[in-house]
């Protein structure tokens, strides 16, 4: 399935229907008076948010949603049924905005939540409304009212307790491989991942997290280079950053890189908890390649910050990581973290 997660819409409510003129014509009631029914209310637009839907996909080829019309009244003083509520489901984590002033509308973070993004127009009044005892033969009625419509810009962000990042090829679909049942596209050349991924790891106890891999960054992710920039906002929801660095190079600046990156996108981003691990470990057999690591440990133990060895590979220091992630991911469930 394609992955969309930014769809622009157009919402409109059912209009109310129209109450109607009528008078009663009965046999032996020559002076039945006024018997115009009212219109029904039009339906609403409601948005719901749904677990099994992971994707705005069906919307990219729905831009119109419109709610039905209230009918019409009728004659005997006949109401007019009420419009049918169209109710859309989206995936959690989808933020329904006002596409022309840019206001949230609403943040459907919740299994479950409906919203009513449109209310249907209320039906129109028939001429037995009006009936009085000064004022027997009402010759008028209420046309019914619009329903409110909206231009509407749809964003989803993923809903996940942790967050993998880091440079293209850095391990993280492996990862999540290993870790999860989500099987990601893997191969060895950069951005294999095109389309965040979500896994469920289990642990002990019942206990499990849910963690989402997003396209590798490279610098200038914040000004809308490479792929991982348009799926950085997926992170904003996350409650741990795991960032993994392939132990090549100067880990300090490929550390740095993705950090000023992630400063330059989001204050929320930079300030999450975050878990530090060096994947790949299992292929490092140069003493250069050793030497680094140490650096750039001194580096982090600075900064009251550590790090994790690990290789998805061999499972090598996998059950340490795991073990960490699930503790940072309990510790920011409870109250005072929330």
């Amino acid at each position: 399935m394609k992955f969309i997660d930014e769809v622009k819409i157009f919402a409109k409510a059912g209009d109310g229907g129209n109450g109607i003129v009528a008078w009663l014509r009965e046999k032996f009631m020559p002076q039945g008076g006024p018997a115009g029914g009212d219109g029904g209310n039009g339906g609403n637009v409601v948005f719901v948010a749904n677990p099994n839907i992971h994707s705005l996909l069906d919307l990219r080829f729905q831009p119109k949603i419109l709610a039905e019309n209230g009918e019409d009244g009728g004659k005997k003083n006949q109401f007019g049924h009420a419009g049918a509520d169209k109710v859309i489901n989206l995936p959690v984590g989808t933020q329904v905005f006002d596409e022309d002033t840019n206001e949230l509308i609403t943040d459907l973070s919740e299994v479950g939540q409906e919203v009513v993004i449109c209310r249907g127009g209320k039906g129109g009044w028939g001429n037995n409304r009006f009936a009085t005892a000064s004022r027997q033969s009402p010759d008028y009625a209420y046309s019914g009212r619009p329903g409110d419509q909206r231009n509407l810009r749809l964003s989803l962000k993923l809903m996940a307790d942790v967050g993998l990042l880091g440079f293209p090829n850095a391990g993280k679909s492996t990862l999540l491989s290993v870790i999860s049942a989500a099987r990601p596209k893997i191969a060895d050349y950069p951005f294999t991942t095109l389309v965040p991924n979500l896994g469920v790891v289990r642990r002990p106890g019942g206990k499990h997290f849910v963690v989402a891999d997003v396209p590798g960054l490279i610098e200038g992710a914040s000004e809308g280079h490479g792929l991982g920039f348009r799926f950085l906002k997926h992170l904003e929801r996350v409650r741990i950053l795991c960032h993994l660095i392939e132990p090549e190079g100067d880990l300090i600046a490929r550390y740095e890189t993705i950090r000023n990156e992630l400063t330059k996108f989001s204050d929320l981003l930079i300030s999450l908890p975050e878990l530090i691990v060096i994947s790949k470990s299992d292929t490092v057999t140069e003493s250069e390649q050793k030497a680094s690591i140490k650096d750039f440990e001194k580096y982090l133990k600075k900064a009251g910050k550590s790090c994790v060895l690990m290789s998805a590979a061999t499972k090598e220091g996998l059950e340490s990581l795991l073990t960490q992630l699930g503790a940072a991911v309990f510790e920011a469930q409870t109250p005072d973290n929330s």
